[in-house]
């Protein structure tokens, strides 16, 4: 969440519906929190961002979008990641994006939270069409870099690219390096305790082990793509894809009311 203390107006930045895989069962528990937190500090919700389509949980965008009636924004590229899903799916009339999302949001475009200006990053490598959002001194890098103690994200889902996003975290690093750059996930480490999801750019400069140092492009390649080659799929993601493409709405109701996922077999 990202709110401008001057106005009390916020973001919500990748909000994240419950799932539970084994049932195939949503929830609104953590997106109830967010509103939880808002109504505590009295904030008034502006925007839903979502960065992504997310691999590894489905997005709350819709829900909360409902709930506040703020408006639903990703980067318009993800048109292009829909095009890539609706094959994997053979669903060739599904994920009408500009439809199911309220706004998509082209590279380099300004807006704002507040008084706090809002600075849109395309940020291909993970995805071909996520997005960062720079405010102010503050930047959310989704999946690009992990924390600064572990690396990077990986880059071999559909559409992803090693060299990209060698060339997208370039350039977030070429931000002031008092820059804070917060990040989607942290899966902890061996030397601390507690989670973390926020470093410098001059942290990540010097201290992180995929791209900080005199780390080269050519070196940066070979340890990612095989670093990515031992990783299975999430197992959210073709549930995922097939709601977050759809801004967070689940599959269309069938004629007896129920939702249905669409899992492909033998294509991953």
């Amino acid at each position: 969440m990202c709110a401008d203390p001057a106005t009390g107006k916020c973001a919500i930045i990748d909000p994240v519906l419950d799932f539970d895989p084994a049932h195939a069962r949503t929830s609104t528990e953590s997106a109830e929190k967010l509103l939880g937190i808002v109504k505590q500090h009295g904030y008034d919700v502006q925007w839903i961002l979502d960065t992504h389509p997310h691999a590894d949980h489905l997005t709350a965008g819709r829900w909360l979008a409902d709930c506040t009636g703020a408006p639903h924004v990703i980067g318009e590229k993800v048109t292009e990641i829909a095009k890539l899903w609706r094959d994997y799916y053979h669903l060739p009339d599904a994920f009408p994006v500009a439809d199911d999302f309220d706004r998509l949001l082209p590279e380099g475009i300004d807006f704002s939270i507040g008084e706090l200006g809002v600075k849109v990053l395309l940020s291909a490598g993970h995805t071909l069409g996520s997005v960062s959002y720079v405010v102010d001194d503050a930047a959310f890098v989704h999946d690009a870099l992990m924390h600064v103690d572990v690396g990077t994200a990986r880059a071999d889902f559909p559409g992803g690219s090693t060299g990209e996003i060698w060339d997208l975290i370039q350039e977030i690093l070429s931000l002031p390096e008092n820059t804070r750059l917060f990040i989607g996930h942290d899966y902890g480490a061996d030397k601390r305790e507690r989670p973390a999801c926020e470093a410098t750019v001059a942290q990540h400069r010097t201290d992180n082990p995929h791209v900080g140092g005199n780390q080269s492009k050519e070196a940066f390649i070979k340890l990612r793509e095989e670093r990515d080659a031992t990783l299975g799929l999430p197992d959210r993601v073709l549930f995922a894809l097939q709601v977050n493409l759809r801004g967070g709405r689940l599959p269309p109701a069938e004629a007896d009311g129920n939702s249905y996922f669409k899992i492909p077999a033998n294509k991953f």
